[in-house]
C-alpha cells in the first residue's frame, strides 16, 4: 500500500515540474503585442444585434430602433405593441433608391445615415433625418422630399427621484413682502407701505443673513446666520502647453479632509409680529441649508434632513413655528457610517407619509413612515437582499417601482433586478425573472417595457414584456456573437471563493489568453478598485476589455469585489470604515489561491496587480501591505494618503475627525515597507486627486531609500496615463512577471499604430 502511495506522490510531484512557467521568446512576444492591438481594434465590432435604444412615437403604441447586423451594416426595425409584431420600419432599398436620387450621394441599404424618425405604423407618410437634414418621404409612391419641419418623436420620459433645488425667491408667494439684506442683516420691505423693518442686528458682511425660504402661506421666513469659510486652494503645473515658454500654474478650490465648512444657524421670521427668533436646531455645519417641508394644510410646522459630519447620524427634524421648538422624528445613528449619496426620503404630504430607505437592519430597505410621529408605519421592503434604487413611485397606486440585487439566493448577489411593490409591503411583482444582469426601458405610459439582460460571458437577450404582470410578449433580439468567437477569445469566466470569514461568497471575473496552454503556468494580474462606493465586477456581457487585451499578452487577469465595497450586507460594506488601506486584501487573496488550485495555469507565486485613482492607492498598498502575495504593482493618479484627497469621499469612509489612522493607512507614511516592484503613473493635469498625492508618495519612497518607477503625463488629467500609460503598463508586467525585455517601440518591432 505503501508502494503504491509514494509512486502516486511521486507522479503527482513529476506533474507540477512538468507544468513550465509561461516565457514566450522576442518573437512570441512581438506576435503577442501585435495580436492584442489588432484584437483592440477589431474584437468589439464583432458583436451584432446587442443593442437596442427604443424611440418612442408620439403615439406611445410603437417605438423604432437601429440595429447593427454586421460590422458595418444596420437596419431599422418598427414594434408595434397593439398588433404585437416587428418588422422592417421601412424599405431599407427604397429608400437608399430615393436618397441617391435627391440629394445626388450613393446611398446604401445596409448603411442609411439615418439619424433619426417620425413614423407611424399603417401610415406610409414617414419624417427621416438623415445626414443632418430633414426629409418628408411618401412610402407609397416613393416620394422623397426636403423638409424643413422637424419632427421629433416622442421620448421615454425616465420618473426617477432627484432631490429638489429650493427655491430662494426673497418675494412672499402672497407678493406682500420682499426680503433683502443690507450690511449683513435682514430687513423686510411692505409692499403696501413701501415700509422697510430691520429684523436682525447681529449679522456683519462677514458673517451675514441669506438663504431665505418662505413658507406657503407667506407668514414665516425662514433664513440663516451664515458663517462662511472660504475654501482651501490645490495646485498644479502645465508644463508643456502650446506657445508657452513657461509652466502655467493653475489652482482650484478643493476641500480635504479636515478643513472647515460654511456653517448655517436656522431663524424664524414672523413679518407680521415684528418676531425673530432662532430655531431650537443645531448649526448646518455640512453640505449648506436643507430643504423644506411644509405640513400640507398647516403651515405652523415643516421638516428637514440633518446630516451631522462624520456621516454617522441623519434626522429628520420637525419644527413648530409657533413655539419654535424642534421634534425629532427620524434619529438613525451608527457607529459605522451612513452612505450619504444613498440616503433615499420621498414625502408623501396627502397622506403625511414618507417613505425612506435605510441599512438599520443589516442591508439597505425601504419603510413607510408616519411623518407626524416618526414612527413606523410598516416595512416595505425585507430579507437578506439590498434596494439598489427607487425609480418610481406611484402615489395614486401606492406602489413603488425599484430595483434590487440578492433576492434570488440561486444566482450572482450583484445582478440588478426590477421590481413593483405596495406601500404596504404587499404585492411584489418580479419584472425580470430571467437570471441576469437587467436593464429596463419602459414606454411612455409605462405599460410595456423592454428588458435588456446578460451575463458577462452571456450575450444580451432583449425582449419585450408587459408591466402590469411583466408576462413576455415577443422576443425582439439576441446578439449574434458568432463572428466573435471565431477570433478565438474567450469569454470571460466567473469564479467564486470564500473570503476571509470562510462564509462570504467573493464573486469575481477570470481573462484567459486566447492562446492558453494548460500545461504552462501563467502570471495573475488583478485589477483592482475597491472604492467602498460601489461594487466594480462587470455584471453585464463584456466579450472584450483592457483585461483581456492585457490578457492576450500572456497572462491571467482577474477582477473581483472584496469586503468594503458595496451593494452587499452592511457588515460586508463596513469593513471600509476607518480601514480603506484594507481594501478586500484578504479576500481577494484567497480568491486567487482558490483560483490557482481550481487552475493549476494560474500562478499565484507571481502576481501582480494594477489599479486607478481610488485603485491607484489600493495597487500602492498592495506592495507596501501585502508584497509577500503582490510582486508588481502599477499605480496611476492614486489617493496615496486620504488626507490629501477630496473631503466629502474621504470622511464618508475615513470619518472625522481627521485621525491617526488616517496617517497610520497612508501608502506614503508607509513608503518604507515597499518590496518586489512599483509603477506610478499620474498626470500633471489631475484635478480630481491633486498630483502631489504621488509626487509625495515618490518623494518618501525616494527618501527610504527604494527603487520604483514614476512617470508625469504632461497635460494629462485624471487617468491610467493614457496609451502612453497603457504601453508602459503591459510592458511593466512582461519585465516583472514574465521575466523578459518587453518589446522596443523606437526601433520599429511594433507597426500596429496604436503601439
Amino acid at each position: 500500500m505503501k508502494y503504491f502511495l509514494l509512486i502516486g506522490l511521486c507522479s503527482a510531484m513529476i506533474g507540477l515540474h512538468a507544468q513550465q512557467a509561461y516565457q514566450p521568446n522576442h518573437q512570441e512576444l512581438i506576435r503577442s503585442y501585435q495580436h492584442a492591438a489588432l484584437l483592440d481594434s477589431t474584437a468589439s465590432k464583432k458583436v451584432f444585434r446587442s443593442s437596442v435604444k427604443p424611440q418612442w412615437n408620439k403615439d406611445g403604441k410603437s417605438f423604432w430602433y437601429r440595429i447593427n447586423t454586421s460590422e458595418n451594416t444596420w437596419e431599422y426595425l418598427l414594434v408595434d405593441l397593439v398588433a404585437r409584431t416587428k418588422h422592417s420600419a421601412f424599405d431599407h432599398q427604397r429608400l437608399a433608391d430615393a436618397l441617391s436620387r435627391l440629394t445626388g450621394k450613393k446611398a446604401e441599404a445596409g448603411k442609411l445615415p439615418v439619424e433619426n424618425l417620425s413614423i407611424t405604423p399603417g401610415n406610409k407618410k414617414i419624417n427621416i433625418l438623415a445626414d443632418k437634414k430633414w426629409y418628408a418621404w411618401d412610402t407609397g409612391n416613393n416620394e422623397l422630399l426636403a423638409s424643413d419641419q422637424i419632427q421629433e418623436p416622442s421620448k421615454i420620459k425616465e420618473r426617477g427621484w432627484r432631490r429638489r433645488q429650493e427655491q430662494r425667491d426673497a418675494v412672499s408667494p402672497d407678493q406682500k413682502y420682499t426680503a433683502i439684506v443690507k450690511n449683513g442683516n435682514i430687513y423686510i420691505r411692505s409692499k403696501a407701505t413701501g415700509q422697510e423693518t430691520q429684523f436682525t442686528k447681529d449679522g456683519s458682511p462677514e458673517q451675514p443673513y441669506g438663504e431665505f425660504t418662505w413658507s406657503p402661506d407667506s407668514k414665516t421666513l425662514i433664513a440663516y446666520k451664515i458663517n462662511y469659510k472660504e475654501d482651501k486652494k490645490v495646485y498644479y503645473i502645465l508644463s508643456s502647453s502650446p506657445g508657452t515658454t513657461r509652466g502655467e500654474l493653475k489652482s482650484q478650490n478643493y476641500m480635504q479632509p479636515g478643513d472647515e465648512f460654511s456653517t448655517f444657524e436656522m431663524y424664524l421670521i414672523n413679518p407680521e409680529k415684528g418676531a425673530s427668533q432662532k430655531a431650537a436646531v443645531d448649526k448646518f455645519d455640512i453640505y449648506g441649508t436643507p430643504e423644506i417641508h411644509w405640513r400640507k394644510g398647516n403651515n405652523q410646522y415643516f421638516t428637514f434632513e440633518k446630516r451631522d459630519r462624520g456621516h454617522q447620524r441623519f434626522r429628520i427634524i420637525e419644527i413648530h413655528i409657533p413655539t419654535v421648538t424642534a421634534k425629532t422624528l427620524i434619529d438613525e445613528k451608527t457607529n459605522t457610517f451612513i452612505y450619504e449619496q444613498r440616503i433615499f426620503t420621498h414625502y408623501l404630504p396627502d397622506t403625511h407619509e414618507l417613505i425612506w430607505a435605510t441599512e438599520k437592519d443589516g442591508y439597505r430597505h425601504l419603510y413607510l413612515m408616519d411623518e407626524l410621529t416618526g414612527k413606523e408605519k410598516n416595512r416595505i421592503t425585507t430579507g437578506n437582499w439590498v434596494v439598489r434604487e427607487v425609480d418610481s413611485v406611484d402615489t395614486q397606486k401606492r406602489q413603488i417601482w425599484f430595483r434590487a440585487n440578492g433576492m434570488d439566493s440561486s444566482e450572482d448577489p450583484y445582478f440588478i433586478h426590477y421590481y413593483r411593490i405596495g406601500f404596504n409591503g404587499k404585492g411584489l411583482v418580479q419584472l425580470t425573472p430571467v437570471k441576469g444582469n437587467h436593464n429596463l426601458a419602459f414606454s411612455p405610459d409605462k405599460s410595456h417595457y423592454l428588458d435588456t439582460w446578460s451575463q458577462v460571458n452571456v450575450p444580451p437577450v432583449t425582449t419585450l414584456n408587459r408591466t402590469s404582470d411583466g408576462k413576455k410578449l415577443m422576443d425582439l433580439e439576441k446578439a449574434d456573437i458568432s463572428a466573435f468567437l471565431k477570433t478565438g477569445i474567450p469569454l470571460p469566466e466567473v469564479f467564486v471563493a470564500k473570503g476571509r470569514d470562510g462564509k462570504t461568497d467573493i464573486w469575481g471575473i477570470v481573462c484567459r489568453p486566447s492562446h492558453l496552454d494548460s500545461t504552462k503556468t501563467y502570471p495573475i494580474i488583478e485589477n483592482i478598485y475597491a472604492g467602498p462606493q460601489d461594487s466594480f465586477v462587470p455584471k453585464s456581457f463584456m466579450p472584450y476589455s483592457e483585461m483581456q487585451s492585457l490578457a492576450e499578452l500572456g497572462f491571467i487577469v482577474i477582477q473581483c469585489d472584496g469586503m468594503g465595497t458595496a451593494n452587499r450586507s452592511k457588515a460586508f460594506h463596513d469593513v471600509c470604515w476607518k480601514n480603506l488601506a484594507d481594501a478586500g486584501f484578504e479576500d481577494r487573496i484567497l480568491w486567487m489561491k482558490a483560483l490557482g488550485r481550481k487552475h493549476s495555469y494560474a500562478d499565484t507565486t507571481r502576481v501582480g496587480v494594477y489599479g486607478t485613482s481610488a485603485g491607484g492607492q489600493n495597487a500602492g498598498g498592495s506592495v507596501l501591505f501585502h508584497p509577500e502575495f503582490y510582486k508588481s504593482a502599477v499605480a496611476a493618479c492614486g489617493c496615496h494618503d486620504n488626507r490629501v484627497d477630496k473631503q466629502w469621499w474621504n470622511e464618508q469612509w475615513m470619518g472625522y475627525p481627521v485621525g491617526p489612522h488616517y496617517e497610520a493607512q497612508s501608502n506614503i507614511t508607509n513608503a518604507a515597507k515597499l518590496r518586489g516592484n512599483l509603477l506610478l503613473i499620474v498626470g500633471e493635469a489631475d484635478t480630481n486627486v491633486p498630483p502631489e498625492s504621488t509626487y509625495r508618495f515618490a518623494d518618501a519612497l525616494i527618501k527610504a531609500g527604494k527603487n520604483f518607477e514614476l512617470i508625469t503625463v504632461p497635460g494629462l488629467g485624471h487617468s491610467d496615463g493614457g496609451p502612453f500609460g497603457k504601453n508602459k503598463k503591459r510592458d511593466f508586467f512582461v519585465k516583472t512577471l514574465l521575466g523578459i525585455d518587453p518589446v522596443n517601440r523606437n526601433n520599429g518591432e511594433l507597426t500596429h499604430p496604436s503601439l
